[in-house]
């Protein structure tokens, strides 16, 4: 009964990982997507000024730096409640054999 509970346990770790992954991944690749198309596809809302010598092109290049630290955040976050947990019970499951 222990092995079809730890071949279970690492499944829902690979699963848990794969969905960390992909969170983190779309968060910070899809803004920077975005950016690139509007870039490419949207001149002249990119050249919108907003204030001053600040465009909307600059302001939105700008905010890449807070988008790629919300995904490490985000995937920070995640793995300390979800992958890091299931990843210690099976440590210790594999340590008592």
């Amino acid at each position: 009964m222990a092995a079809p509970t730890r071949h279970g346990d690492l499944r829902r770790l690979r699963t848990a990982y794969r969905l960390l992954r992909r969170t983190a991944a779309l968060t910070a690749l899809g803004y920077f997507v975005v950016f690139l198309l509007l870039s490419g596809f949207a001149k002249d809302l990119m050249d919108l000024p907003l204030f001053g010598g600040l465009n909307i092109g600059l302001t939105l290049g700008l905010c890449q730096l807070p988008v790629t630290l919300f995904a490490i955040a985000l995937y920070e976050r995640t793995a300390r409640r979800t992958v890091d947990p299931l990843a210690a019970r099976i440590r210790r499951a594999g340590a008592a054999r």
